[in-house]
């Protein structure tokens, strides 16, 4: 007897339709949770890919201003987020031309602080991904337990001991088994793909805020920031009384 899938989830007893029913939502909720996550993440690739070669020319221009500016006008890149915040905090330090090494210091520690808060934002919906994919075949599971356990019971009701009499409910009764892999196995590979997505993301970030933090380092050398610090170094070193020449 052939019968489709409406048929059979009319047949069914509550509790098999109530299985169904938990699946297709656990399904739906780690769809549209992987879908809205998998949207963000384009969206902050494709900003980043035009963000970093300006900021990177700015950079090179020594135009800290401007690319500071540029960072706030990406607001979905995940960069532009991490490095716009964390300079955004110390900018008046950074632009009065006095960098320190305390100075540099804020920057870094800013940073991780904006990238600690980005990542746990990358990270949000993780959780449900990995719920439905480790728990859809264990509700399936359940449900086919269940629907077995009631095709024995109808038949040793009704004292029949045929095969036949529990081969469809049987047959019905895995469907659920069915159904929770084929909502877990979906699940799974978004999951496990986001992981590798959010890894690659996360060396994004620290490969450019240590580029930052290294070009402020090197300013310290140079015009950008040498005065205050060399003038520190000096006044410590000869105890306040000769002036660093220029």
């Amino acid at each position: 007897m052939e019968m489709n899938l409406a048929e059979i989830f009319q047949e069914s007893p509550l509790f098999a339709k109530g299985i169904w029913v938990l699946m297709l939502s656990m399904s739906f909720w780690s769809l549209t949770v992987a879908v809205g996550k998998w949207n963000a993440m384009r969206k902050a690739a494709a900003e980043t890919k035009k963000f970093a070669p300006e900021f990177d020319q700015f950079l090179k221009e020594d135009k800290l201003s401007e690319a500071i500016d540029l960072a706030d006008q990406y607001k979905k890149s995940h960069v532009a987020k991490v490095l716009g915040a964390a300079l955004g905090e110390v900018k008046p330090l950074l632009l009065d031309g006095t960098v320190t090494v305390s100075d540099i210091n804020s920057v870094e520690r800013a940073v991780e602080r904006e990238m600690l808060q980005e990542i746990v934002e990358m990270k949000r919906g993780l959780a449900v991904i990995a719920t439905v994919g480790s728990t859809a075949p264990f509700v399936g599971l359940l449900g086919t337990v269940v629907g077995i356990i009631n095709a024995f019971s109808k038949m040793g009701a009704s004292g029949s001991s045929g095969i036949n009499e529990i081969i469809v409910p049987i047959a019905e009764a895995l469907i659920a088994t069915g159904l929770g892999l084929g909502v877990a196995i979906p699940a799974v590979w978004f999951y496990n793909y986001f992981q590798t997505k959010i890894e690659n993301l996360t060396a994004e970030m620290t490969h450019i805020s240590k580029y930052v933090i290294d070009y402020l380092i090197r300013t310290m050398s140079g015009e950008f920031g040498r005065s205050r610090f060399t003038r520190e170094f000096s006044t410590k070193a000869t105890g306040g009384s000769a002036p660093i020449s220029q």
